[in-house]
């Protein structure tokens, strides 16, 4: 029963769909012979037998989309899939600020921003303002935290400057745009800069945005990932938990 394979048509008949983009031309007849072959080519080469592409458009005048649905070979052992457990508990509003005054005894400062040229403020905001997301408030609205949110697209000299300046216990950053890796060079930079100016005494660094690995956080030179899905009372709670350390009885 832990043995299992993609579902298509019938249980275990191993069907898959997928899409990529080629760059090749889809104009001519036989234009569009060729790129649906290398389509095809290519789902081979990674397992798909049969194949077939179910569909294909232009993309300009030197790239083609495709949509191809076939058939794999492998297998799923659910018994050797790991899974990262959170070494933390999810806390209310109220435990999260009771943890925070009692530890800290003044309110935790949180500065959130967007970095780079990444304009997208959708997941910042999720997190920071009060209105928050997924029926849970923003971090605006823990009456032990206070938060300075930037925005989007700000400079890493400036980010360090403004935490510098709020004496900032945590920094929030927020990476949507990841083409070419944009948001792990980001993360890596301002990891860098941080580590530069502050040394061991830096700020708790928190990096999120749907495509980060949670697991990267060490290789990229942040404390925390936070990856899609991720809620503002489960950042609170992580917060609380590092920041804010529950005194022993």
């Amino acid at each position: 029963m832990n043995v299992v394979r993609p579902y298509g048509d019938t249980t275990g008949d191993g069907r898959v769909q997928l899409s990529f983009t080629l760059p090749v031309p889809f104009g001519t007849e036989k234009e569009r012979a060729v790129a649906e072959g290398a389509a095809l080519q290519l789902a081979a080469k990674m397992g798909l037998d049969p194949a077939m592409v179910v569909h294909a458009k232009g993309m300009g005048p030197s790239f083609t989309f495709f949509i191809v649905y076939g058939r794999v070979s492998h297998v799923v052992d659910l018994s050797a899939v790991t899974v990262a457990s959170r070494e933390f508990p999810v806390l209310s509003a109220a435990e999260v600020n009771m943890r925070i005054r009692s530890a800290l005894g003044r309110e935790l400062v949180v500065v959130g921003a967007t970095i780079g040229t990444d304009a997208h403020t959708v997941g910042i905001d999720a997190i920071l303002n009060v209105k928050g997301h997924a029926g849970e408030k923003g971090l605006e609205y823990y009456r032990e935290i206070r938060v300075v949110n930037m925005g989007s697209q700000i400079l890493v000299p400036d980010l360090v400057e403004r935490a510098r300046a709020e004496d900032a216990d945590a920094v929030l950053v927020s990476q949507v745009v990841t083409q070419r890796d944009a948001h792990l060079s980001n993360t890596r930079e301002m990891a860098a800069a941080f580590r530069s100016t502050f040394g061991q005494a830096r700020p708790l660094l928190v990096a999120g945005g749907p495509r980060f690995d949670p697991s990267a956080a060490g290789e990229l030179g942040v404390d925390r990932i936070f990856g899609r899905g991720t809620t503002p009372r489960e950042v609170a709670s992580y917060l609380a938990h590092a920041l804010a350390p529950e005194k022993p009885v």
